[in-house]
């Protein structure tokens, strides 16, 4: 008698491992155990083909669910491995804001063949967020939406939640809406199941609720619902039309782009798309390399400031020994103050009319902090070079931390009003101005109590 043997893939292992064994039987086992996210970050890892073989081993609806984890770079890979008939099963299943997000990632010629395997209904929902301005909250709400018109009571918009929101992404928050589809307020869910039949939704209805235009920005939009703590947000047009709703996660989706990039900016370093795990060795050189020679042509200013001061240091040898001490204190003072500033503005905290405030705030923080590493530099000079160089260190100290904060502080600021993205304003390019800054201080410094 033939005995069967069950495949099941050991618990410690990925399915990349699986795939390159070969072992199809293991690698649908593993698919079978784990839900669409964590699949979805195995193929982020993987590279186009072995991403594609495994993807192929997914049913229909498992892979849908799975393809609308991913991220729009790592849906293009996926693509380009499908069959037609596949592809258009594909695309014809997904969320129209999530197709259209792809869309515009992917070359034209990839586009016109989406756009044209669609059905009509599905063609033009996803056309009219195509129209929406990059970055907006149109290009991320659903279209696919219940709106329940103004005059209903409560038995007869459940029925017609029953009979559309098969059709709709979510159904747990329904626009109310007049004749001419302009917004009048929103009711829940809950209180149309928890409400008599025959109560009107009037009486339901939260009016004037918390909305967003369609050209907003969905950063702006996805901060503005975690303010409220609302599942969903109303987009309007400019006529206060009801065009979709933005939903909680595509709302948590836009804030960790916006943060992600935030990150790679401040650590100067440009964005990119698709899983770290992924990306080629070069790929990543490539992203950090224009940041790192831009970082090096500033550096020359420290390397001018050191042989302006070339006399000083001759005079004072050892004033050298502290150089790096110096600049290295006040270099993160300087990020310090940056990112706490770029974090503020990016959670509205802080406003570009905050200026003076921030200025004279971060000031303060830098001479107190200066202030505190100035009696150990004093003691650490003292031990080393003597009292009168121990001054000049202590006194730098508590300028360069009350320069380089205040620095940190404005410059994202400065940003914003001029309409760079102040993350630009990384960390990194803050260090490197007060490090030629700083060496200034300290050789004025030196000369005043040195008398060099």
């Amino acid at each position: 008698m033939s005995q069967i043997i069950e495949v099941r893939p050991s618990l410690s292992e990925s399915l990349q491992d699986i795939d390159d064994s070969h072992r199809v039987d293991a690698a649908l086992a593993w698919l079978d155990n784990h839900p669409p996210h964590v699949i979805a970050d195995q193929l982020a890892r993987m590279d186009a083909v072995q991403a594609g073989m495994a993807f192929r081993l997914l049913d229909k609806d498992l892979a849908l669910a799975v393809f609308e984890e991913l991220e729009p770079v790592d849906q293009q890979q996926i693509l380009q491995g499908l069959r037609d008939q596949s592809f258009r099963d594909l695309i014809e299943g997904m969320a129209p804001d999530d197709r259209a997000r792809m869309l515009r990632e992917v070359p034209a010629k990839v586009a016109k063949k989406v756009l044209a395997g669609l059905s009509p209904r599905e063609r033009r929902m996803t056309a009219a967020l195509l129209g929406y301005p990059e970055g907006s909250a149109g290009q991320y709400m659903t279209p696919e939406v219940v709106a329940l018109p103004q005059n209903l009571t409560v038995a007869e918009a459940l029925a017609m939640v029953r009979a559309k929101g098969a059709n709709a992404e979510t159904v747990y928050t329904l626009p109310v809406v007049d004749a001419g589809r302009r917004l009048t307020g929103i009711v829940e869910l809950r209180e149309l199941v928890l409400s008599k039949p025959d109560t009107m939704i009037a009486e339901l209805v939260v009016t004037e609720p918390v909305c967003v235009r369609a050209t907003d920005s969905a950063e702006k939009a996805a901060r503005l619902m975690r303010e409220t703590n609302d599942l969903n947000m109303p987009v309007v047009d400019s006529e206060n039309r009801l065009v979709g709703l933005l939903t909680i996660d595509d709302a948590v989706e836009v804030i960790e782009a916006a943060d992600s990039e935030d990150v790679a900016r401040q650590a100067g370093s440009a964005p990119w798309e698709g899983h770290y795990m992924a990306a080629g060795v070069f790929q990543l050189a490539r992203y950090r390399a224009m940041w790192l020679l831009l970082l090096l042509f500033a550096a020359t200013l420290t390397v001018s400031v050191t042989d302006m001061f070339e006399g000083t240091l001759q005079q004072a040898a050892h004033l050298a020994l502290f150089i790096p001490l110096l600049i290295g204190a006040g270099g993160n003072a300087g990020a310090q103050a940056a990112t706490s500033c770029v974090r503020a503005l990016a959670v509205g905290e802080v406003r570009v009319s905050d200026l003076f405030k921030v200025i004279w705030r971060e000031c303060r923080v830098g001479l107190v902090l200066g202030s505190m590493l100035a009696a150990a530099g004093l003691v650490i000079g003292g031990l080393f070079v003597g009292p009168r160089v121990a001054v000049v260190v202590g006194i730098t100290l508590v300028l360069i931390c009350g320069w380089a904060a205040t620095i940190g502080g404005t410059m994202p600021l400065l940003a914003k009003k001029l309409r760079i993205d102040p993350a630009v304003v990384s960390a990194p390019m803050v260090t490197t101005l007060v490090d030629a800054t700083g060496l200034i201080i300290y050789f004025t410094t030196a000369k005043l109590v040195l008398g060099i």
